[in-house]
């Protein structure tokens, strides 16, 4: 019993392990710290989202109804706050703006973000909207360092203020050395980054909303598993106690 165990621990001490070593090669992203359990944080980040994000971006896998049961929110509030499309309490979030509009806007149709933090993880995304810059040399005078050539202008720009990037020369190529607040936003630098971190969090959510039933349940689950466990232990010592 005490080896099994000590195989089991140190499976896992390898497998976090990979997984620390892995996201330090990948590296230069900063930690999102997201909790999907701080229902306040994700009635924050939905409020920003549908404040900001909304009028380009859908959230197709996602209801209004399903929203206002899993942040404690009731359906006066979610549709006097967070419905600018006039869609019905049991709909989709789909945005208002239409896809050959938005491509003639942008090039191509702004993505749904229903499971952006799954496909692309949270650090990113917190990373990515955090790292907006001016540029003049793109279309929509704006780029990012996380996804560079971005056609997306910032959307949180109001709040952020408007950071300019130092460039450096790397083997001939000018690349981005540091961003710099150039001018102050609504929000300290400070609030904004817990700002985003609660868009983050919500988007967190809504790439899975069972997360918030399953952590629940994994509990009991894990004590059930450790209650039998210790009950099919004392099953085996009793039928081999008299085998010699």
């Amino acid at each position: 019993m005490k080896r099994t165990l000590s195989s089991i621990a140190l499976a896992v001490g390898l497998l976090v392990g990979s997984a620390t070593a892995m996201a330090s090669e990948e590296g230069g992203l900063p930690s999102a710290a997201t909790n999907v359990n701080d229902k306040a944080s994700l009635q924050r980040g939905a409020k920003l989202f549908f404040n900001y994000c909304v009028g380009c971006h859908s959230l197709k896998y996602a209801r209004y109804s399903r929203i206002a049961e899993d942040l404690g929110l009731s359906e006066k509030e979610v549709m006097d706050n967070l419905n600018f499309t006039g869609a019905k309490f049991g709909e989709p979030v789909i945005s208002h703006m239409p896809e050959d509009s938005a491509a003639t806007f942008f090039g191509k149709a702004p993505p749904d973000l229903s499971l952006e933090v799954r496909a692309k993880g949270a650090d990113w995304v917190y990373g990515y909207l955090n790292a907006f810059y001016l540029d003049p040399t793109r279309p929509v005078g704006w780029n990012n360092t996380v996804f560079p050539n971005a056609s997306m202008p910032n959307p949180l720009w109001e709040l952020q203020g408007l950071q300019t990037a130092e460039m450096k020369k790397v083997d001939g190529e000018e690349v981005v050395e540091k961003l710099e607040l150039a001018q102050p936003g609504k929000l300290s630098p400070a609030q904004f980054k817990q700002a985003t971190r609660d868009l983050t969090s919500f988007l967190e959510y809504v790439a899975e909303p069972a997360a918030l039933q399953r952590q629940r349940y994994g509990i009991w689950v894990l004590l059930f598993l450790v209650g039998f466990t210790l009950l099919a232990y004392a099953l085996k010592k009793e039928y081999w106690k008299d085998v010699h």
